[in-house]
């Protein structure tokens, strides 16, 4: 536990530093505007997302289930929260993407993302409080950055012109917080490739669903989404793929859609329970599935013929925070420190962008 504290997880409120947070999100969002730059002067290019730069945008149906089916009323009420308060269809525009802010080969180690948009405006929305809510996933059950202080210690090392000196110059506790959460990084990055339509994606850091509830979610692919041998000659291979299904295949993708309820009476971390702050602010840490299971309550369905243009695709984007319902907003750390970040580095874009 102690070494584990070194490595920068934090047990309790009194170990963290909210007087510090907001420097450090003004921090990170300036190094994320470096760090997107220099990925475009690199590669010679126009910028990009700042990560998750290389992909491909879809339209899909999600499907909201009659949650009273099959299951004690008591789960039904906890579980119909927010836009899955009741049964219903939406139309949605899902991007699968890899992680680095680079754009290099479908085949480079690297972890794979599902982010998708669902349009509340046609259907009964009227106490969602939003007309879209949007989600964020990656085929990995935990963000390897664990929280703002992680954060910032990391894209001060990515984004220094000597990346070594960059690390020997921060404060030993932050040394290791990098250390942590590059090797974290690099785990998650060395699985096996699939396309993407057959990964199953998590949303890594949580979220509220009601007034009550805290919930991670989990996009699980079925086990009969069709997919063809990857095309390794291709730098494109999984994109490829990935339109190839949805023009030729008779059966389209299909992915359920299920929330993990914070229980923090039955999970554990080494062997300890743990309060709320813990495992809410700590994303680097695993909700176990076997102490907290997943509920599934919707699904998302790709739909045929329907990749986005690549101009199209460019201007699609996903803010986990400003595009949620007030039953669904973010909650953590990481989740607080991301969102000035990404709409910094949307801004940039669109400013390049316009003539």
């Amino acid at each position: 536990m102690v070494l584990t504290r070194w490595f920068g997880v934090t047990v309790s409120d009194a170990e963290r530093c909210p007087a510090a947070e907001k420097s450090n999100i003004e921090a990170i969002a300036e190094k994320s505007l470096l760090m997107q730059s220099n990925a475009a002067a690199r590669q010679h290019r126009s910028l990009c997302r700042g990560t998750h730069a290389s992909g491909i945008c879809v339209r899909a149906q999600f499907e909201i289930s009659d949650l009273s089916i099959d299951r004690a009323p008591e789960l039904a009420a906890r579980l119909a929260k927010g836009i899955f308060a009741k049964p219903g269809v939406y139309p949605a525009v899902v991007r699968f993407a890899n992680a680095d802010s680079n754009i290099n080969s479908d085949f480079k180690p690297d972890v794979r993302s599902l982010s998708f948009s669902v349009d509340l405006t046609q259907g009964d929305t009227e106490d969602a409080g939003a007309s879209r809510q949007d989600f964020s996933m990656q085929n990995a059950t935990t963000l390897p950055i664990n929280d703002s202080p992680a954060f910032l210690a990391t894209i001060k090392v990515l984004t220094a012109s000597n990346p070594i000196a960059g690390l020997w110059s921060l404060p030993f506790q932050d040394k290791l917080k990098v250390l942590r959460t590059m090797a974290l990084a690099e785990k998650q990055a060395r699985q096996k490739i699939r396309p993407y339509q057959q990964l199953r994606y998590w949303s890594t850091v949580p979220f509220r669903h009601g007034p009550d509830d805290v919930v991670k979610f989990s996009a699980i692919p079925s086990i009969d989404n069709p997919a063809r041998p990857l095309q390794r000659s291709k730098p494109r291979g999984l994109q490829d793929e990935l339109a190839r299904h949805i023009r030729e295949d008779g059966q389209l993708s299909r992915f359920d859609f299920a929330v993990q309820f914070l229980d923090v009476s039955a999970m554990t971390y080494w062997g300890r329970t743990r309060d709320v702050g813990f495992w809410t602010e700590n994303a680097s840490i695993e909700w176990n599935e076997a102490e907290a299971p997943f509920h599934r309550i919707a699904r998302l369905t790709l739909l045929r013929n329907s990749q986005l243009s690549p101009e199209a695709s460019e201007a699609i984007y996903f803010d986990v925070t400003a595009n949620s319902t007030p039953d669904s907003r973010p909650v953590g750390s990481i989740n607080r420190a991301r969102c000035p970040a990404e709409v910094a580095s949307r801004k940039a874009r669109a400013i390049r962008a316009t003539p």
